[in-house]
């Protein structure tokens, strides 16, 4: 399932969301830039769960390994971030998310504590966005698009539904990747970001 839109207007602009959006995007077309000195400069300032850094796990929430990376994150975090950020305020919610991503790579860290292939990504940070949410608007209605064999099928789902759902593939997949080569995809640091955002975001739950 790809999320399209949701049916929750924000009632202020979202600078924060828009902010972290570019910034991703700027830092990305950087590393477009450096060709051959990608890998190297990936594994400088990625996560390294076998040798982790205060300076790797903020850093690491910037970089992206691809066009599809980095396009569904920040599409993700476009589609959500706005309304949290309207819910919490705009200087908590830049905190929120740099704390959810921090959470996110320490529990990377503590689920894969031997690996040495970089963490990378702001998903999980985008989890945690996604945890809050789903506290803040259970019952939002989220406009999918939903493979059916060859074919596209579009579905309005409810919140607590969809991102129920994401997260139970996500804790699946991390439990599959316990001992073994996670494959590149930090399963646990999505499950540790999404628990993040709904223990941080607990108490602005009923704000309006």
């Amino acid at each position: 399932m790809f999320p399209l839109r949701d049916n929750i207007r924000a009632r202020s602009v979202p600078f924060f969301t828009i902010g972290l959006i570019l910034a991703n995007a700027a830092v990305f077309w950087h590393e477009l830039s450096l060709g051959p000195r990608l890998e190297p400069f990936l594994k400088a300032h990625g996560l390294i769960p076998a040798r982790p850094s205060a300076d790797d796990l903020f850093t690491s929430m910037f970089l992206h390994g691809g066009w599809t990376h980095v396009i569904g994150n920040l599409w993700t975090l476009w589609i959500f971030g706005g309304n949290v950020e309207d819910r919490m305020g705009h200087l908590r919610f830049l905190a929120f998310y740099l704390l959810c991503g921090l959470a996110a790579g320490a529990v990377q860290v503590f689920a894969a504590p031997a690996s040495t292939i970089p963490v990378i990504g702001a998903s999980g940070a985008i989890a945690g966005v996604l945890g809050a949410y789903i506290l803040f608007f259970p019952t939002a209605r989220v406009t999918t698009v939903v493979p059916v064999f060859i074919f596209l099928h579009y579905a309005e789902i409810p919140a607590f539904m969809y991102l129920g759902v994401w997260f139970f593939t996500q804790v699946y997949s991390g439990t599959l990747s316990l001992g073994a080569d996670f494959g590149g995809v930090a399963w646990w640091a999505h499950v540790g970001g999404f628990l993040a955002g709904m223990v941080f975001g607990f108490r602005h739950r009923k704000r309006r």
